[in-house]
């Protein structure tokens, strides 16, 4: 993790946009596809000092309104926007607040929330700290992640899994963009100062290297909530699910429910919980 991630947001953001997805013309040959500090910066209304400023963290206090400006060139989605503005509150002048409200990640479950989860069964869900960590889940999601070995560790961890035990090549035939995903969800959901995972993070680079340094190391992006993953169970075969991914707000946690994506994935799935066919049904889509 650098401390200019707001500048080399902004500056990968704008090196990712061509002239021509920003309504200019292509010019010139260009030694880089994307906007010119020029460019971006007369489309936002600002000065090319000023915008050099913030890409090189020089300037770390942009106003909403050149913020806004900023996101709108640049196209950014709801999610980016969101980040932008994270990236904006740990670099300026909440910097020193962001260093001191890092409490232990939350492992603690309120009754509600285990109600919650066992309103789910037999789905595979489990609930998920800001570091990674496995806190609770469904008894269809024991009976599925066990065997796997996801439920190892004192408390079981997402990223240390996948990055320190070597199942999770095999489990995860996607495993590149899973480990994606879970070094964003780490990035997004923990301060830049948070300690807790300032040691995961040394932890995970001695014992893993550039997998995972690299991954830490480059811009940040909003983690995706839903989508589908592919899983080579060793009881039940080829698993396909759809995974839905909600935010407890305020709390840097995630529950994350999956369900069969097809009819042969809800039959294993049916067969691991050693219930009838027909316990759960594939969603698709």
């Amino acid at each position: 993790m650098n401390d200019n991630e707001l500048g080399t947001f902004l500056r990968t953001r704008r090196e990712a946009l061509t002239p021509a997805e920003a309504g200019l013309p292509a010019g010139f040959r260009r030694r880089t596809p994307g906007l010119r500090r020029a460019e971006l910066a007369t489309l936002a209304g600002i000065s090319v000092e000023y915008l050099t400023r913030l890409e090189q963290g020089r300037d770390r206090n942009p106003s909403p309104k050149v913020l806004a400006a900023l996101g709108d060139i640049l196209q950014l989605s709801t999610a980016d926007r969101v980040l932008l503005h994270r990236l904006l509150r740990e670099h300026g002048e909440d910097k020193d607040l962001c260093k001191a409200v890092n409490a232990p990640p939350e492992r603690t479950v309120r009754p509600t929330l285990r109600a919650l989860l066992e309103s789910l069964e037999p789905a595979p869900a489990v609930l998920l700290n800001r570091m990674g960590d496995l806190v609770a889940w469904t008894q269809g999601y024991e009976r599925y992640a066990r065997p796997l070995g996801l439920l190892d560790g004192d408390p079981p961890n997402m990223v240390r899994y996948l990055f320190t035990d070597d199942r999770a090549r095999a489990v995860f035939p996607g495993w590149d963009r899973v480990a994606d995903e879970q070094v964003a969800h780490l990035r997004n959901e923990s301060s830049l100062y948070d300690p807790h995972v300032t040691a995961l993070a040394d932890e995970l680079t001695a014992a893993a290297g550039a997998p995972f340094s690299d991954r830490l190391a480059a811009v940040p992006a909003p983690p995706s909530r839903f989508g589908l993953e592919v899983v080579e169970h060793p009881e039940a075969g080829r698993l396909r699910l759809s995974f839905e991914t909600l935010v407890l707000a305020d709390e840097g946690r995630r529950l994350v429910v999956h369900l069969p994506a097809d009819q042969s994935t809800a039959t294993a799935l049916d067969r691991l919980n050693g219930r009838r066919p027909g316990a759960l049904r594939a969603v698709s889509g």
